[in-house]
């Protein structure tokens, strides 16, 4: 069984393959402070919890962008299953099907790799991938599998959440699609200018993307909000909450 582990700034996001298809996944909210231990105490109870040995994992590959993690984790992997991790870096790309420009190699968060590789796979033409995190990506992938380039803004969570500490008398909200774009109360204006608005942000920036890169790419959306959005856009020509492990997946069978 392949353990693939992707940490966000966010969440950490846990799958388990059993061949091509994944088996179980979780989610772990990220803290920089805990211990290995205190991480493989967790992990310990969702395998125990879920009727899976951790001995049963052969190979685990990680995607992180919270440096500080980094050997936390793997040394918590390293004891939980026995075999040492690999992390996704700038060592590894030029093994893999996507080409990662050489001015970005130590720029480019893994994660954002992790999708072009799965986007790729599933195009295998341009594409573009719109990850819906803590940050809100844009990952251009040109005709001949090269990264082009990426656009990052705000995510719709950060966007709503900036809005409550900043201000004196705007709460937190739900993400959500208000009624209308003509907020009669609170929730729904401050609904209406960030979930709506980002709407317009997602479909002018996926133009451009495609005008600039030349061709009609097709656009995959990704991440844990990724379905606030689908529902009233027509930019995306799929929606995989799912693609960042599956990239991981990908490139554990590469390397």
């Amino acid at each position: 069984m392949l353990m693939v582990v992707d940490i966000g700034n966010t969440n950490i996001v846990v799958g388990l393959f059993h061949g091509g298809d994944l088996a179980q996944d979780w989610r772990i909210y990220t803290d920089p402070r805990r211990t290995d231990d205190e991480y493989s105490s967790i992990l310990r109870s969702l395998f125990r919890d879920s009727g899976i040995a951790p001995g049963t994992i052969e190979k685990t590959v990680i995607s992180s962008v919270v440096p500080v993690l980094n050997e936390t984790f793997a040394a918590m992997i390293e004891k939980l299953t026995g075999k040492k991790p690999i992390l996704i870096g700038p060592a590894l790309y030029p093994r893999l099907p996507v080409t990662v420009p050489e001015s970005a190699t130590h720029e480019i968060g893994s994660d954002l790799v992790c999708d072009a590789v799965a986007a790729w796979d599933w195009a295998r033409s341009a594409c573009i991938v719109v990850d819906f995190g803590t940050a809100l990506t844009f990952t251009a992938v040109d005709s001949s599998a090269m990264i082009r380039g990426v656009a990052i803004a705000p995510g719709l969570n950060t966007a709503v959440k900036a809005l409550f500490r900043d201000t004196a008398q705007l709460p937190s909200v739900p993400v959500e699609v208000p009624p209308s774009s003509l907020g009669t109360n609170t929730i729904h204006s401050i609904q209406a200018g960030v979930v709506l608005g980002y709407q317009g942000l997602v479909e002018s920036l996926v133009s451009r993307m495609k005008s600039e890169l030349g061709s009609d790419a097709r656009v995959v959306a990704t991440g844990g909000l990724s379905h606030v959005l689908a529902p009233v856009t027509k930019a995306f020509d799929a929606v995989d909450p799912m693609l960042t492990l599956k990239g991981l997946r990908l490139i554990a069978e590469m390397v």
